[in-house]
């Protein structure tokens, strides 16, 4: 398939490695990053996108998406599917889907979860919100750069999806952050504390699978000096989201909105930008109740 790729950051490039890897024409632009082995770079963001049969956005914010969207639909070919894999608020997911189809376009929102390290292995998982039939057409990019894709309703719900799982990992990270600090000074040892855990009611995929203690279940940024798979400012950005959300839908999050403040408070004011999510973990082990 003749793709474009426009966004080839931390999550971008190794999306598109693997896309060259199973044979797929990609052509890639980038403001500052180097083009991965094996896709063609062009000049321009329009440039990368003529005659693609799919193209591949994976950019900062919403309001990056709309500049973007605004250059490259009228550059792309009748038919093709635009389909955007970054983290952006609802809105503007909708008003480029809008905007596609006005111009004889289909489009998608599919974020993404899973990481870079999702993204270099090939296992992400995509929910993606759009036609039935442009979701079809990039299944098969989806089966190369992930191990599971959702279509997940119309245009918006693949961010929708998106938002409320990570408000749920936001959320769920910082209990078991709050858990491990309370068994430190309790004095149960965490080893003991994730055997329990991990096969009991407790058990998640903070603690399970990403384990913010280091030397304590797989291996996970914890056991790496906290440097990011998932940087707290990240999931700050996506907590933000998820609020803006509930507050235009009129929904009680009060659990979210604790979880946004908390990453607020760690990211812009305690050292945590730069640092994983789960370095949530070292702030609570040094406060006391007070």
């Amino acid at each position: 398939m003749k793709v474009g790729f426009i966004g080839l950051g931390n999550m971008g490039a190794p999306m598109a490695a693997n896309l060259v890897k199973a044979g797929h024409d990609v052509t890639g632009y980038d403001v500052h990053a180097p083009m991965p082995e094996g896709v063609v770079g062009a000049i321009s963001a329009a440039g990368a996108v003529k005659g693609a049969e799919v193209v591949i956005t994976m950019l900062p914010n919403g309001a990056i998406l709309r500049d973007v969207a605004a250059e490259l639909i009228p550059a792309m070919e009748k038919g093709a599917v635009l389909c955007d894999c970054s983290t952006v608020d609802v809105a503007s997911a909708r008003a480029v889907a809008e905007q596609a189809a006005a111009a004889g376009l289909m489009a998608l929102d599919a974020p993404v979860s899973g990481g870079v390290g999702g993204a270099a292995a090939g296992t992400l998982t995509f929910m993606a919100g759009g036609p039935e039939a442009a979701f079809e057409t990039v299944k098969p990019l989806f089966d190369v750069m992930g191990r599971k894709a959702v279509h997940c309703g119309g245009a918006g719900a693949g961010q929708a999806a998106k938002i409320c799982n990570n408000m749920i990992l936001g959320v769920t990270m910082i209990a078991t952050c709050e858990a491990f600090a309370l068994a430190d000074k309790l004095g149960l040892d965490r080893q003991k504390m994730f055997d329990v855990v991990s096969t009991s009611s407790g058990q998640s995929w903070s603690m399970n699978t990403y384990c913010p203690a280091p030397g304590v279940g797989p291996q996970s940024p914890a056991d790496n000096d906290y440097k990011p798979g998932f940087a707290a400012e990240l999931m700050l950005k996506d907590l933000r989201l998820s609020q803006e959300a509930a507050e235009g839908a009129d929904a009680d999050t009060p659990m979210g909105a604790l979880a946004a403040l908390l990453y607020e408070r760690f990211v812009e004011d305690e050292g945590g930008r730069g640092l994983d999510f789960s370095a949530m973990l070292p702030r609570l082990e040094k406060r006391g109740r007070g």
